[in-house]
């Protein structure tokens, strides 16, 4: 009986757990948002299903069916944002933002600068720095700066009272490009409700692309750093800098990015 079936190959093995990554990644992934609790309504579907068929319920098996074949292209149209974040993920590169590395380094550093003096004069910011992944199909509105980053301008923005202070810049290369710009907040249902409208933008953005956002909390001048979809808080200098390094700069540096988040125990959401 046991000659019968069939001794599993190395590449067997190796197609199973591929196929079973790919499961589990997915599966966490929509866990994060809304279309976890439609699979888990199609699944209880399918089981009604396949019960109706086996107790002869032609028409209940019937009406099933085509609701299933209908609800796979329902599906298509109401998860597409989320079908689009994945499709983004899978193309995202591995690498920083599209500027040599002195240009980085330096765009880290005045950007640390800048909301360290902004963390002080409990100054509310929010800076996303694009990196592969272009943030014009995201970004509403906002006015076209195409200045030179540097620390004085960061400020000068978001300083109280100014006319584009509320929304978000834009940082694309080495230049701030937009400000005043607003993006799409998060629908992730297990923030808590303490999380302030900048936080879920910050979040929000990270989640539909590749950016890096840096936020200021005119509260309490806490910084905090979102990137895919989490949030890093409770930043001081030091460890805002090695984080930006780490997510901007190098593959190198980005590969210990996790280790250094453990290691910290920051508080994440």
């Amino acid at each position: 009986m046991l000659e019968l079936i069939p001794r599993p190959s190395l590449w067997d093995i190796v197609d199973l757990l591929i196929v079973t990554l790919i499961i589990y990644k997915v599966l966490t992934y929509l866990a994060q948002t809304r279309a976890l609790q439609v699979l888990v309504g199609i699944f209880v579907i399918l089981v009604l299903s396949v019960v109706a068929k086996f107790l002869h319920l032609y028409t209940l098996s019937f009406i099933l069916n085509n609701l299933l074949t209908i609800g796979i292209l329902a599906l298509i149209v109401i998860f597409q944002p989320e079908i689009r974040r994945i499709l983004a993920r899978i193309g995202e590169s591995q690498f920083g933002i599209t500027t040599s590395e002195a240009e980085a380094e330096r765009i880290v550093e005045e950007i640390v600068r800048a909301a360290a003096q902004m963390s002080e004069d409990r100054i509310g910011a929010l800076i996303v720095v694009e990196r592969e992944i272009d943030l014009d199909n995201y970004v509403e509105s906002g006015t076209v700066i195409d200045g030179k980053l540097t620390k004085e301008l960061l400020i000068t923005i978001f300083w109280p009272g100014t006319p584009l202070h509320d929304g978000a810049t834009i940082v694309r290369k080495e230049r701030v490009y937009k400000a005043g710009a607003f993006l799409p907040l998060t629908l992730n249902p297990k923030l808590p409700q303490t999380v302030g409208t900048r936080h879920r933008a910050a979040i929000g953005i990270t989640e539909e692309s590749d950016a890096v956002a840096i936020v200021v909390s005119e509260e309490t001048g806490a910084v905090s750093v979102a990137y895919s979809g989490k949030l890093i808080k409770n930043l001081d200098p030091q460890k805002l800098k090695k984080v930006l390094k780490g997510l901007l700069i190098k593959k190198s540096e980005k590969r210990g990015i996790l280790g250094f988040m453990r290691k910290e125990n920051e508080e994440t959401v």
